[in-house]
């Protein structure tokens, strides 16, 4: 039996009270994480030449601003805790060289805050979750929890058009055993399709973002002529961010089904391991790779998967999949613009098609050595 985590998202209902608590908790723990960002920066900046000074630094904690910002005091200790645990945690990084030296967060990044369970002070009553020093709030709850399933914390955010979601983080114990690989899929990417399967099947992906680019330009060159911080500015930049909202919702939702299809489908399904970023750089293809949303595809069908004892693997991004034929195994240059692969041997078949039947016989060879 291994430990698992799962996380469940529902729509939060606050009253005007409990929104205002929760607007003065995200500006604290915004506040707290700032202040002693503030610190670590001047400390690094004095000592970055003497590693081994560095390290002995000793770092305030959330309890030190407390008798300096009464205010403090008012929101959820945790959430402040929390706070500290994720700047420490950015902050290793940085010196791992895993990613950059930690940012200022501001009033426009996402507003969250992750409170932890100890001693009951989280609980679900009749369409209610308690939480710390909010006390029950109303909850969209679409589905239950599983009673074995142990609760371990709470991340509650508020979006741009001003709706509260709670994340809850849950552990559970589940024997997963390996499955044994029959029905293997390959997928090769597709700008058009999102995706093109070896099994001639294409994903047939709506593009939310293009279908709703004319109305979201017109919205926010309404919001543009709007003067900033007026009523009218705040009303109209509501119906931007319902819009961006819109899109988002969508494509998770394709995204989900897609994925819990595949692997329902699949034993394992095989991909390439694509870089992304450079891809939305090169060609002007930057709108496109991100309506398509295909890093968050890869993260679903990962744990999709997982959790049925099954596999994803990912081939590199440098094999030949559309150049090699894949009926003889003959390679030749394919221009962009070339959507028909033809060989020598006589065999012709749609470029991806093609490709994505080469992803699935190098991630059974893969799967074959390990």
């Amino acid at each position: 039996m291994t430990k698992q985590n799962k996380a469940f998202k529902f729509r939060l209902l606050p009253n005007k009270e409990q929104s205002v608590l929760l607007a003065k908790t995200f500006g604290c723990v915004r506040f707290v994480y700032n202040k002693m960002l503030a610190e670590r920066k001047e400390t690094y900046e004095k000592f970055k030449n003497d590693k081994e000074a560095l390290k002995k630094q000793k770092f305030p904690t959330p309890a030190k601003y407390k008798g300096e910002f009464p205010f403090l005091k008012e929101v959820d200790s945790l959430a402040l805790a929390n706070a500290q645990m994720n700047l420490q945690t950015a902050y290793k990084n940085f010196f791992e060289g895993n990613a950059e030296f930690p940012k200022f967060k501001n009033r426009k990044t996402k507003q969250s805050y992750t409170t932890n369970f100890v001693n009951g002070n989280i609980e679900w009553k009749d369409g209610h979750i308690k939480l710390p020093k909010l006390k029950l709030v109303k909850i969209k709850q679409h589905r239950e929890i599983p009673k074995d399933y142990k609760l371990k914390s709470c991340t509650i955010s508020r979006t741009n058009s001003g709706k509260y979601y709670v994340s809850v983080l849950t552990e559970y114990k589940k024997d997963i055993q390996p499955k044994k690989i029959e029905n293997v899929v390959g997928l090769d990417f597709a700008m058009a399709e999102f995706y093109v399967s070896s099994e001639n099947e294409k994903a047939n992906y709506p593009r939310y973002y293009r279908v709703m680019s004319e109305k979201l330009a017109k919205a926010q060159r309404i919001l543009s002529k709007r003067k900033k911080g007026s009523a009218r500015w705040h009303k109209q930049r509501l119906v931007v961010a319902k819009l961006h909202e819109k899109v988002a919702n969508q494509r998770m939702n394709f995204l989900h089904h897609k994925s819990k299809e595949l692997a329902s489908n699949f034993d394992a399904v095989v991909m390439e391991d694509l870089n992304m970023k450079g891809m939305s750089q090169a060609l002007r293809f930057g709108k496109s790779v991100h309506d398509n949303g295909w890093g968050m595809f890869t993260t679903f069908l990962a744990y999709k998967l997982k959790e049925q004892g099954k596999q994803l693997v990912k081939i590199d991004k440098w094999f030949p999949s559309t150049k090699k034929c894949s009926c003889c195994g003959a390679e030749k240059p394919m221009k962009l613009s070339e959507r028909t692969y033809h060989c020598s041997c006589g065999y012709v078949a749609d470029r991806d098609y093609n490709a994505a039947i080469n992803i699935k016989n190098e991630g059974i060879r893969l799967l074959a050595l390990s």
